[in-house]
């Protein structure tokens, strides 16, 4: 297997997160509503994922309203407004257009007339990718700040028809606003980030880009299915608990920190067999660990933050506490940061 990962030298001016946020849309789809649509059951979702029930987003309700919404939740934490940030960076595999970003569309929605706005692409790595890319620029200088976000309609691109893939995923966003750490407030200690294009196949939307546009979808006829997730599930998630296993590993190695060091995991919300495999491989207090994935399913790129903003306003997180973050997504990407809050 071919893999790539890098782990990045200090920065001249350390980063914190001085806000986070995040949404959730009103509408609650349950294990009985899906019972309805598909061949299943409360307790066969339930034991295969810990998953109960998920958020389903409106059909007037894009990416980038979650995305703002969160983002304004994240900006009043911070005590800013949009007009404040220099930098917009969207995590999304659900952009509301191919072009231009949805990053745009925030930019515009939350007033920040002044900031460089673009996506990334990482899939449920998405936010902590976006969390990297915005340390460095912050913490070089090149910005003041930087407001990052997780957003997904992952509603619009499931196959309802699929039972394996369709109880999975849902919808929502999650935000952080970074800025300079001055006088010890707190700074974001390691990150890691790995790709392994090789395994690009196991998770994907085949259909919708350049290798199959939606209008030749239409011209020829063929279902409309090729825009929809497919996922090899078992293979997933057999190189889901590896990856996350080792980017948490070396995140909390390049922090100069030891698992016992830490006071809170918070895992990519895809799976509990996962979440239980990961926590049992690092030999991690169970009880340390924040999950959410009971009650919004797997929102993706949207997932760790919107389960950072929680934490942090449950009071699961307070000031000197160390937090690993580690992720996994379609790419197959993989990504872990430590936080010293």
């Amino acid at each position: 297997m071919t893999e790539s990962g890098t782990s990045t030298p200090p920065l001249p001016h350390a980063v914190r997160i001085a806000g986070t946020g995040s949404y959730l849309p009103e509408r609650i789809m349950t294990n009985q509503d899906l019972e309805r649509l598909v061949e299943t059951s409360d307790e066969w979702i339930t034991s295969r994922t810990g998953i109960r029930e998920r958020r389903i987003a409106r059909e007037d309700e894009f990416t980038s309203h979650m995305a703002s919404e969160a983002a304004r939740a994240a900006l009043a934490q911070a005590g800013i407004t949009g007009s404040d940030i220099d930098l917009i960076i969207v995590a999304t595999i659900t952009p509301d257009t191919l072009t231009p970003a949805t990053a745009c569309y925030v930019q515009q929605q939350i007033g920040a007339l002044k900031a460089v706005a673009f996506d990334v692409s990482a899939a449920c790595s998405g936010f902590l990718y976006a969390m990297e890319l915005a340390r460095h620029s912050v913490g070089a200088g090149a910005f003041r700040n930087a407001l990052i976000i997780g957003a997904e309609k992952l509603s619009a691109f499931v196959d309802w028809s699929d039972r394996n893939t369709c109880v999975l995923f849902g919808d929502g966003a999650g935000a952080a606003v970074l800025v300079p750490s001055t006088n010890g407030g707190g700074r974001i200690l390691s990150s890691q980030l790995g790709t392994d294009g090789a395994q690009a196949e196991l998770l994907n939307i085949p259909g919708g880009g350049s290798a199959c546009p939606v209008g030749a979808l239409g011209a020829a006829g063929t279902a409309e299915k090729s825009a929809t997730l497919t996922m090899q599930g078992r293979e997933v998630f057999k190189h889901a608990v590896n990856a996350m296993r080792k980017a948490a590993a070396e995140g909390i190695a390049a922090a100069g920190l030891t698992i016992q060091d830490i006071d809170l995991l918070i895992p990519h919300q895809a799976n509990l067999r996962i979440i239980d495999a990961i926590v049992e491989r690092l030999d991690f207090s169970r009880e340390d660990v924040f999950i959410n994935l009971d009650k919004y399913g797997n929102t993706s790129a949207a997932a760790v933050a919107i389960a950072l903003d929680e934490a942090h306003r449950e009071g699961r997180i307070q000031r000197g506490d160390r937090i690993l973050l580690v992720a996994f997504g379609a790419g197959l990407t993989w990504a872990s940061a430590v936080i010293e809050w």
